[in-house]
């Protein structure tokens, strides 16, 4: 962005002092600040909302509302919104308690046009970076939709669940059948929470039973006489600690991940003294382990949410849109065109069971994008456990849907494509709940 495309500071002056008001808002001004200017508080607050882009440069002492009172009054617009406070000198107590209740400065009376100026600035830069993480969380929340594909009810509970569990700091388990999206899940928990910023660490299976686990995880103090080392465990502060099979853990081991769980200390090799953590822990399990299991000890200590992830059986209704995302990914990173989807193909993914859930599905789109379908995944005969109706139905949607997208929702061409009466598309479009305009965008 060009230094003239940078969007001016805003300030929002409240000042009773008339003649202070103009000669404040002319240094301002000098300073290329866009200001609008009050002399009293309750005609701010009519004024300011939580989308104020800039700073509030407010005077203690006023009539009515004075300056502590309308800052409090600004905090539960938004606790964002950084004020600055001016004071005279028999003010700066109340000045320091407001700045440890969050605002962002004060300048005593009189006070140098160069100070006012450097306060502004910073304010500005601390306002600036605020709403771009607000918008980068509300877009996030947005973006849940696109992460979790699918209209079945289960990926609509999936999505509003991992949506309202990402916004908040609770810990997590995460359950299901393997290849069903637990460690996607757990990454789009992290993506789509204030920690976004922060490391995500992954301890799976294979560290959990290595021979040096307790090394890998809680790392060695210099104290212990040998090289030091950080373990992944504290890499992970302040941010998420995703334990992927936590089943996998044993003897000793389980013991400190479970005083690590519930005391939120690490204690490397060799230390004197734990260390405090500020992590967020998610932890997958596979559905079929009992939760009192004693192979799997420390899920039900953590207090968490449970979000468990259902198989492709349950959400048969995705698996077509999951399928077309995966052969578009596959097709992209191969750096070839996604191939058109033959019947075949569709046989065999609207038909087979997909035991192995998304793990398999991917496979089998890899290997349609590559010609090898065929050789690595070749269409399953029918195997009885659905209803041959069900299956019909669900390869009958399929085609429509293809045929809605190539068409871009236009009801003449797909009649022409399909070579099918307009009142039967209706009527099937209605069946399947397929909306054209949705394929017009």
């Amino acid at each position: 962005m060009s230094a003239s495309a940078i969007p001016p500071i805003q300030v929002a002056l409240v000042e009773d002092d008339a003649d202070l008001r103009d000669a404040t808002v002319q240094t301002l001004t000098l300073e290329g600040v866009e200001v609008v200017a009050f002399a009293d508080a309750r005609a701010a607050l009519g004024w300011l909302d939580a989308d104020f882009p800039g700073v509030v440069v407010s005077d203690v002492r006023m009539p009515g509302i004075d300056g502590i009172a309308f800052f409090a009054a600004l905090r539960e617009i938004d606790r964002d919104l950084p004020v600055i406070l001016t004071t005279g000198h028999g003010d700066v107590a109340m000045a320091v308690a407001a700045m440890k209740n969050g605002a962002a400065d004060f300048l005593t009376k009189p006070y140098a046009s160069a100070d006012l100026i450097r306060a502004v600035r910073a304010a500005s830069e601390r306002r600036a970076l605020a709403l771009e993480n607000r918008r980068l969380r509300e877009e996030a929340g947005r973006n849940v939709g696109l992460a979790i594909p699918g209209s079945s009810p289960a990926a609509q509970r999936l999505r509003s669940v991992i949506e309202g569990v990402a916004r908040s700091e609770i810990d997590v388990v995460l359950t299901g059948p393997a290849g069903t999206g637990k460690s996607y899940g757990a990454r789009l928990i992290h993506d789509f929470s204030p920690r976004r910023s922060r490391p995500f660490v992954t301890v799976d299976a294979g560290v959990l039973a290595h021979e040096d686990a307790e090394l890998l995880l809680f790392g060695r103090d210099p104290g212990a006489g040998q090289l030091s080392r950080t373990g992944l465990i504290e890499r992970a502060n302040g941010g998420t600690l995703f334990l992927d099979d936590i089943a996998a853990a044993r003897g000793v081991l389980t013991t400190r991940l479970v005083s690590l769980i519930e005391k939120r200390e690490v204690w490397p090799l060799g230390a004197a003294t734990a260390r405090r953590l500020n992590i967020r822990i998610i932890i997958a399990r596979l559905a079929e382990q009992p939760q009192d299991s004693l192979r799997d000890p420390a899920w039900h200590r953590l207090g968490a949410v449970q979000i468990a992830f259902p198989p492709l059986a349950d959400r048969r209704e995705d698996v077509p849109e999951i399928f077309r995302l995966f052969v578009a990914r596959h097709a992209r990173d191969a750096g070839v065109s996604a191939p058109t989807i033959g019947e075949s193909h569709w046989r065999h993914v609207q038909s087979h069971d997909w035991p192995g859930n998304l793990h398999e599905l991917s496979g089998y789109a890899r290997a349609v994008v590559l010609g090898l379908a065929e050789i690595e995944g070749p269409a399953s005969p029918l195997t009885g456990q659905r209803p041959l109706h069900a299956i019909v139905a669900d390869f009958e949607r399929t085609v429509l849907e293809d045929a809605l997208r190539q068409c871009r929702g236009d009801i003449a061409q797909l009649q022409a494509m399909l070579q099918t009466p307009r009142k039967t598309i209706y009527d099937k479009l209605a069946k399947y709940d397929l909306k054209p305009a949705r394929f017009r965008e």
